[in-house]
């Protein structure tokens, strides 16, 4: 198994992502977002500075962006 800090880069790059789609969505304020996806501000202020978090969150975040899993890992920034 390896380390968390040896995906460092990915979860910089997913939570870039995170909020870049976020504040595309019209949420500038991660709070706001927080409380619509029903998650304490500190746990996801957590993800979006890069902690490890479960898949089943992502597929939350997903489906409140209106957007699907492929098109969250697109390189292209334009969804």
């Amino acid at each position: 198994m390896q380390k968390l800090d040896e995906f460092s880069n990915d979860f910089e790059w997913i939570s870039n992502r995170l909020k870049e789609l976020r504040k595309l969505k019209g949420y500038k304020n991660y709070e706001h977002f927080a409380y619509e996806l029903g998650m304490s501000r500190s746990a996801y202020w957590r993800i979006e500075k890069g902690s490890n978090f479960e898949i089943k969150t992502l597929l939350r975040i997903c489906k409140l962006l209106d957007i699907s899993i492929h098109d969250f890992f697109k390189k292209d920034t334009s969804v």
